[in-house]
């Protein structure tokens, strides 16, 4: 029985220059999301502490950067996989199926930093205003992030129904799609 993830909501703030949304560095070893690089058991390579009877745990991040430059706002959000917190109890039985529902939790965290990257491309904010317009734009996206996330587990049983877990899968398949206009360039 999987469960969901740990999150990230990083804030940087850059000055002087030309305004460009640019990409938040990630953490050591993290894994930005990619259509073309879909999750493997290898990338899973935390430890299970005891108490925890899940079958796996998938820590996605959603890592956003805003910079103010000749007083122009930027911003940008980025999903991210960070292995060294994520873990599967017995990688050599892990199925396709518990992949496939800790692979879903990494892509909700990527539709919702699409999300939040259509919000923020709509922010039209002066660079005083940034700091609280900013942070209130991006609580309220980790906030409905995290509610997809309980809700997702809930819906499918960490993974268990497999009915509800395709219909989940159905669904972001289709956010995804939706949103493709705010993919990163070389998702």
């Amino acid at each position: 029985m999987p469960i969901s993830w740990w999150k990230l909501l990083a804030f940087l703030l850059i000055g002087a220059g030309p305004a460009v949304a640019q990409r938040v560095p990630l953490p050591p070893g993290a894994i930005r999301w990619s259509a073309s690089r879909p999750l493997t058991v290898a990338d899973f390579k935390g430890r299970p502490k005891t108490a925890q009877g899940h079958a796996a745990l998938t820590s996605a991040n959603i890592n956003t950067g805003a910079t103010c430059r000749n007083n122009v706002f930027a911003g940008t959000a980025q999903a991210s996989f960070d292995p060294a917190s994520s873990w599967v109890r017995e990688p050599a039985t892990i199925t396709p199926a518990l992949l496939r529902h800790e692979q879903l939790h990494f892509d909700i965290a990527e539709v919702y930093a699409r999300r939040l990257r259509q919000q923020l491309a709509a922010m039209h904010v002066s660079c005083s205003q940034l700091g609280s317009a900013f942070d209130r734009v991006s609580q309220a996206a980790y906030t409905a992030w995290q509610q997809a996330e309980d809700t997702y587990d809930r819906d499918t049983n960490h993974g268990l129904l497999h009915e509800r877990q395709a219909q989940w899968e159905a669904q972001v398949r289709q956010q995804l799609q939706e949103l493709a206009a705010f993919a990163e360039k070389d998702a």
